[in-house]
C-alpha cells in the first residue's frame, strides 16, 4: 500500500473524523425538530396558520447565541470539562425538553408549547456553541476543511428523524410516544459526550463580566489588526451573499415558471439533499488536499455558476429536467461552498475563545439571510427573474474578489491572512 494512501486514509478514518459525524447528528435534530416536525404538528392538532407562523420566532436564539457564548467560554462544569460538560448539559436538558412537547395538547396549550419550543431553541443554540469550540480545539488546520465538512452533512442528515422517521410514526403512534422517541435521537449526542475525550485547551484567565464579553474581541483584534478585521468580516457578508439573495424565493420561482407542487417536490427531495451532501463530502476532501484559501476560490466559482443556472431557467420553457438539472447543480455548490466557509470561519477562532468567536461570526454570516433577502421580493417584481438572477451574480463577485486579500490562491498557510498581521 502506497505511503500517500495510508496518509491518506489516516486523515479521513479516525476518531476525530468520527466525532464530526456525532456532532453534525447532535446539532442538526433539534433545529428540524423545531422547523419541520413541530408544524406538523401544530397543524395536524389544529392550530390556525397564523399562530404557526408566529412560531418561526423561536428561531431567534439561533441568531442571539453570542450574548451567552462567552460564559460558556469562561465557566467550566464541575464534572466532564469545559467542552463536554456544557455539551452534556445542553443535550440532556434538549432531551427532556423535546419529549415534554408531545404531552400537551396544541389547541389548549399553545403557550405552553410556545415555551417549549423557545427552551428547545435556547439549549440547541448553546450546545452549537459548545460543538463549534469543541470541533475547532480537537481538529488540526488542516483538518478543518474535511471536518467541518463531515459535521455540515451529519447535520443534514439529521433532518430525515424529525423530517421523514416521525412523520411516519405520527401516522401510527400518539404523538406523545413520537416526540419521546424522537427526542430519545438526543442519546446520541450523549453518549458521544460520555466517550470522547476534553481538548487540552485552558480556558480564559479568571475575569468579570465585561471583560467576559470584551476579552475574545480583543484577542481576535489583536491577532488580525483593524485591516485585518475589517476584510475578515465584509468577506463573511458578501461571500454567499448572491446565492442566498438567489436561493430566497426558489419555491415561488419554480411555481411560478409553471412547475406543479408534485413535481418541486419530487425533484426537489431527490435532487437537493443528495447533491448537497455528496457536495459538502467531495469539497471536504478536495479540501484536504489542496487547503481552504483555494477551495474558497474553486467552491466560489462552482456557487457563482450555479446562479447562472437560475437565469437560464428563468429564460427557457419549463423543462422537468432542467429544473433537476438546476437544483443538484446549486445544492451540489451549496454543500461545497458551505464546506469551505465553515472551515475558514472555524480557522479564524481562536481555541481559546472558539465558543464566543464562533457563534459571533455565524451569526455575521446569517445577517444576509435575515436583512438583504427580504428585499428580493421587491426586486423581483421590479426587473423580473432573469434580470433578478443576473444581479444576484453580479453581487457574488465582490466576496469573490476580497478572497484576493482573505485568502490569497497562493498562500497555504492555514491561518495566514494578507492583511492585519
Amino acid at each position: 500500500m502506497s505511503t500517500a494512501l495510508v496518509s491518506f486514509r489516516a486523515a479521513v478514518f479516525n476518531r476525530r473524523m468520527l466525532a464530526c459525524v456525532f456532532t453534525g447528528l447532535a446539532s442538526g435534530m433539534p433545529l428540524y425538530v423545531l422547523f419541520q416536525l413541530v408544524p406538523a404538528w401544530l397543524s395536524d392538532g389544529g392550530v390556525s396558520l397564523a399562530e404557526i407562523g408566529l412560531f418561526s420566532l423561536i428561531g431567534l436564539p439561533y441568531t442571539l447565541k453570542f450574548l451567552w457564548a462567552p460564559f460558556l467560554d469562561r465557566f467550566v462544569p464541575p464534572f466532564l470539562g469545559r467542552r463536554r460538560g456544557w455539551m452534556l448539559i445542553t443535550q440532556v436538558f434538549l432531551l427532556f425538553s423535546i419529549g415534554a412537547m408531545g404531552m400537551f395538547n396544541p389547541e389548549q396549550s399553545t403557550k405552553m408549547i410556545a415555551a417549549l419550543a423557545l427552551a428547545v431553541a435556547f439549549f440547541s443554540a448553546s450546545q452549537d456553541v459548545v460543538l463549534d469550540a469543541y470541533r475547532r480545539e480537537i481538529l488540526s488546520d488542516n483538518e478543518l476543511g474535511l471536518g467541518s465538512s463531515i459535521h455540515v452533512q451529519a447535520y443534514r442528515i439529521s433532518s430525515l428523524v424529525p423530517g421523514s422517521l416521525s412523520l411516519i410514526l405520527a401516522d401510527m403512534l400518539p404523538w406523545s410516544s413520537v416526540f419521546w422517541i424522537t427526542a430519545g435521537f438526543m442519546l446520541v449526542g450523549i453518549m458521544m459526550s460520555i466517550v470522547v475525550s476534553e481538548p487540552k485547551s485552558e480556558p480564559p484567565a479568571a475575569m468579570g463580566l465585561r471583560q467576559a464579553l470584551s476579552a475574545p474581541f480583543f484577542e481576535y483584534l489583536g491577532r488580525r489588526g483593524w485591516s485585518g478585521l475589517i476584510l475578515v468580516l465584509c468577506f463573511m457578508f458578501l461571500y454567499k451573499l448572491g446565492d442566498s439573495m438567489a436561493t430566497a424565493l426558489s419555491m415561488p420561482f419554480y411555481l411560478e415558471m409553471g412547475f406543479t407542487k408534485t413535481e418541486i417536490g419530487l425533484v426537489a427531495k431527490n435532487a437537493a439533499l443528495w447533491p448537497s451532501i455528496i457536495g459538502g463530502l467531495v469539497g471536504g476532501l478536495i479540501m484536504l488536499r489542496v487547503g481552504i484559501n483555494r477551495a474558497l476560490w474553486m467552491f466560489g466559482a462552482v456557487q457563482l455558476a450555479s446562479i447562472l443556472g437560475f437565469a437560464l431557467l428563468a429564460s427557457s420553457e419549463p423543462k422537468l429536467w432542467l429544473l433537476a438539472l438546476v437544483i443538484a447543480f446549486e445544492y451540489l455548490g451549496v454543500g461545497m461552498g458551505t464546506a469551505a466557509f465553515t472551515a475558514f470561519i472555524a480557522r479564524e477562532t481562536s481555541k481559546t475563545y472558539a465558543a464566543t468567536q464562533f457563534a459571533l461570526f455565524t451569526a455575521l454570516a446569517a445577517v444576509p439571510r435575515t436583512l438583504v433577502n427580504g428585499s428580493t421580493g421587491i426586486i423581483v417584481e421590479s426587473i423580473g427573474w432573469v434580470d433578478f438572477f443576473l444581479l444576484c451574480t453580479c453581487l457574488a463577485f465582490p466576496g469573490m474578489l476580497l478572497l484576493i486579500w482573505v485568502a490569497p490562491w497562493r498562500d497555504q498557510k492555514p491561518t495566514a491572512l494578507a492583511e492585519g498581521q
